[in-house]
């Protein structure tokens, strides 16, 4: 005889063989083969009856004798012995059944396809019964899972009170039923469970409506599960997409219906579920997109809520108004089908306006700061719950800092073999008003400003003259620029020549290494660290006489912290970014004290230390960072091979700390810290004096602001008319676009001073807007290339066209224009969404 090929696939198994009927002991011995194995497959489920288990095994001993040998293979696999093994003494079957199995027997042989059908239609049903019951026996406990939502949710704002970012999982609070609109959970029930108050758990009506819908729609158009059903799922599955889980979703669905009321499971999901942007809960939701608790929500607001649960991330209104609103009024109708509220109520309903209450997407660059932030928060109120935290960053110099690195590493950067750039700006209290810790946060969230631990070359050097100061040395000390010897160490400069006697300021001014080589061989390398730590150097300082020059590793946020010490005259300047944290209650969590008084630096030593450092810019290393009308001081770092370039400077209301490189340690094309350090000091300075003098707020796309115009400076106009209905000082019109930078009235070219016009896409996008409206423009420059300002609407065109990322602003660009395109970059708005 021939056995099932155990190799074989169930779908190739060969026909049983159409032969004389096996022997009666034969069959006998096949039958109680049958009956064991289907005995010890009973004993394996455990929760079959004996019964049962037993009804299985004759039943299984007529379709062994239709089978001949093929089933005796399959039992002798199953009990592992060969047949010859079984004991002869076992009782045979009783007559009838005998009987009964012979004739179905052959009934069978007769008509092989109905044992084929027989066995298409049980097999599926044996598994089926075979994975509800494992389903049962592995049944979880009920809301024996508390989802996983991450830190806790951080609402950040600006010094000045705005909010511009958020990170985290909002919680928000539990929703008491006392406290639930009663639209709220009408709404809830409208779109996800109509007879959520009806069913028992499992709605099979429901459940077939919905795979009809979606089989009619070509899509999951509308889910099967019950709110009871979700409720479950939430509190006490995982996310498993399988048929056990669905499983044991409707066995833990049922449980929930016996032990709790339906106001207690609706308000559970609504307190479970999430809502998108970071939101779980409905409170948290509320919270998020409207600015206030659940109990306060209105209608539409409600319906609003309720529509997000099915697609949450596609969903939320930050990202998805339209969707969230069009979704929102598919809720309302479905309210008036269910009876919940009129078809009136409906369309009051969508004639309300909901505002959102939710900061715009967190600006990139500021991120390297969040980064920080969310760090410090933690530890001074690690604290439950979602918090708000009012920092230190003002928004104008951060855009500003973000401009400016990114303007200049696009000039120069790749001529100059610089790739990476970090600022950090203080005020003489050591809050850290921006940060800019690298060119993209995207491409590298490394901060550059916080933990590059990098040689600071020549920048070192104020921790050895500020020594030598205190110890009686003064900046008109003459030392000598000569060859010297340090032990091993024999420092030379960076020219390579030797200018003979100087003053301690000339030396300082110049960055002579062998004069500073000799103050630190005076005053003693331990004086020189105890200095450095007492203005706030954390980094480990060796006691080598090379340290001197600045061998030792520091970050350019403890350097910048000591320089500020110098500006502030007590050290050190606790630098911190965090200003108060709230959370649910009024009482803050964290609310910085007064700055306490620290040591204070002696006043002579500060004032000639000051001296000197105004000497660096004035006439020295450092010329590069002057600013017209505004005292500066500073001092220059280059590391050995060009690898670091430093600049740190300050002015009477801040202190700027700058480093340039490459993040592998590779060395720029003689890229020192009077060379690009020094260029980006004067950049940011010159502009945020002027801005912080005008205590302007940025604009803003996320806000649809333009920037305001600085009027055009003053000048005698011509009063003749010319062609383009005005005067030759005025052109007024309905314009034609070449470029975003290039306008046509009627012939005439006219170009936007401060604009570097860009083609395609963004110049047809210009066009459709300035479609049929009219703009004025009035001259901006003199000469033959006449450049103009113009207004469309009383607003700024050209800082409209900046502001959204229409264009670049050009070198010589305003103030005004240059913010308007900084802002476009820290938004990654238009053009700079591309890069």
């Amino acid at each position: 005889m021939t056995s099932l090929d155990p190799e074989r696939p169930s779908h190739e198994r060969a026909d049983p063989p159409r032969t004389t009927p096996a022997p009666p002991e034969d069959t006998r011995a096949a039958a109680r083969e049958a009956a064991a194995a289907a005995k010890v497959l009973g004993r394996q489920l455990g929760v079959l009856a004996l019964g049962a288990a037993r009804g299985a095994g004759r039943r299984a001993a007529g379709a062994a004798q239709a089978a001949g040998p093929a089933w005796k293979g399959f039992a002798h696999r199953i009990r592992a012995r060969p047949p010859a093994a079984m004991p002869s003494a076992d009782p045979a079957p009783a007559p009838v059944a005998t009987g009964t199995a012979a004739s179905l027997a052959g009934r069978l042989r007769r008509r092989p396809w109905v044992a084929a059908a027989l066995a298409v239609v049980l097999l599926p049903l044996v598994f089926l019964a075979g994975l509800v019951l494992y389903s049962f026996a592995t049944l979880p406990p009920l809301g024996g899972v508390v989802p996983e939502t991450g830190q806790r949710a951080i609402t950040v704002e600006a010094d000045d009170g705005r909010v511009f970012a958020t990170r985290g999982v909002f919680q928000g609070q539990k929703l008491t039923a006392a406290e639930m609109p009663a639209h709220l959970g009408q709404a809830i029930i409208a779109i996800e469970d109509r007879r959520f108050r009806s069913h028992w758990g499992i709605d099979p009506r429901g459940f077939l409506r919905a795979l009809y819908r979606n089989a009619i729609g070509g899509g999951v158009r509308e889910g099967g599960s019950t709110i009871t059903q979700q409720y479950a799922r939430l509190t006490s599955l995982n996310q498993e997409k399988s048929l056990r889980r669905k499983i044991q979703e409707a066995f833990l669905a049922l449980r929930l219906e016996a032990t709790m009321s339906k106001d207690e499971i609706l308000l559970g999901y609504l307190n479970t579920a999430y809502f998108g942007a970071g939101a779980y809960g409905v409170d948290a939701a509320a919270r998020r997109y409207f600015g206030k608790g659940a109990k306060a929500l209105t209608l539409p607001e409600a319906a609003m809520l309720a529509g997000l649960v099915r697609a949450p991330s596609q969903l939320a209104p930050t990202r998805n108004f339209g969707g969230a609103k069009e979704r929102a009024d598919v809720v309302l109708q479905t309210m008036v089908e269910t009876g919940a509220i009129t078809a009136a109520e409906a369309d009051k309903a969508r004639a309300q306006t909901i505002t959102l209450r939710t900061p715009p997407e967190t600006p990139p660059g500021t991120n390297y700061f969040l980064d920080m932030v969310s760090a410090e928060a933690k530890k001074l109120a690690d604290a439950p719950g979602d918090v708000t935290v009012r920092t230190t960053l003002n928004l104008d110099l951060q855009s500003l800092a973000e401009g400016v690195v990114a303007r200049r590493l696009d000039a120069e950067g790749a001529k100059k073999k610089a790739s990476q750039a970090a600022m950090v700006v203080l005020n003489k209290e050591g809050a850290i008003l921006a940060m800019v810790g690298g060119r993209d946060y995207e491409d590298s969230q490394f901060n550059r400003a916080t933990q590059a631990k990098r040689q600071a070359g020549s920048l070192f050097k104020l921790f050895v003259y500020l020594t030598a100061y205190e110890t009686g040395f003064n900046p008109d000390t003459v030392l000598v620029d000569r060859p010297i010897q340090i032990g091993d160490w024999e420092p030379q400069n960076a020219t390579g020549r030797f200018k003979g006697a100087m003053p301690l300021r000339s030396a300082f001014a110049q960055s002579i290494n062998t004069v500073a080589a000799q103050l630190a061989d005076e005053v003693g390398i331990p004086a020189v660290i105890a200095t450095a730590h007492r203005m706030g150097v954390t980094s480990e300082l060796p006691n080598v006489p090379s340290l001197a020059l600045g061998s030792a590793e520091v970050t350019l946020l403890e350097m910048t912290r000591a320089y500020a010490g110098v500006l502030a005259g007590t050290v050190p300047v606790d630098a911190h970014g965090v200003h108060a944290i709230r959370g649910a209650q009024p009482q803050p969590l964290y609310l910085r004290a007064e700055t306490k008084g620290g040591t204070a630096i002696p006043t002579e030593s500060r004032a000639m230390m000051l001296d000197s450092l105004q000497a660096v810019v004035d006439g020295g290393t450092g010329k590069a960072a002057r600013v017209s009308g505004l005292p500066v001081g500073g001092k220059t770092g280059t590391t050995q091979d060009y690898r670091d370039a430093w600049f740190i400077g300050m002015t009477p209301d801040l202190i700027v700390g700058i480093w340039v490189g490459n993040d592998d340690n590779s060395s720029m094309n003689r890229v020192g810290g009077g060379d690009l350090p020094a260029s980006l000091f004067r950049d940011f300075v010159q502009r945020a004096t002027a801005q912080l003098a005008k205590g302007r707020k940025r604009p803003s796309t996320a806000r649809g602001e333009a920037a305001r115009a600085e009027p055009p400076p003053a000048r005698e106009v011509s009063s003749q008319p010319n062609a383009s209905s005005g005067t030759a000082a005025t052109v007024r019109g309905v314009p034609e676009v070449i470029d975003t930078g290039t306008l046509a009235f009627r012939g005439r070219t006219v170009r936007l001073a401060g604009v570097e016009g860009e083609g395609g896409a963004l110049a047809r996008q210009l066009a459709r807007y300035l479609r049929r409206r009219e703009v004025t423009c009035m001259p901006a420059t003199e000469g033959p290339g006449e450049q103009l300002r113009c207004q469309i609407d009383g607003d700024d065109l050209a800082s409209l066209i900046l502001t959204a990322g229409g264009a670049r602003a050009t070198e010589d660009a305003p103030a005004d224009l240059l913010a308007a395109e900084e802002q476009a970059r820290s938004e990654r708005a238009g053009l700079w969404s591309r890069r």
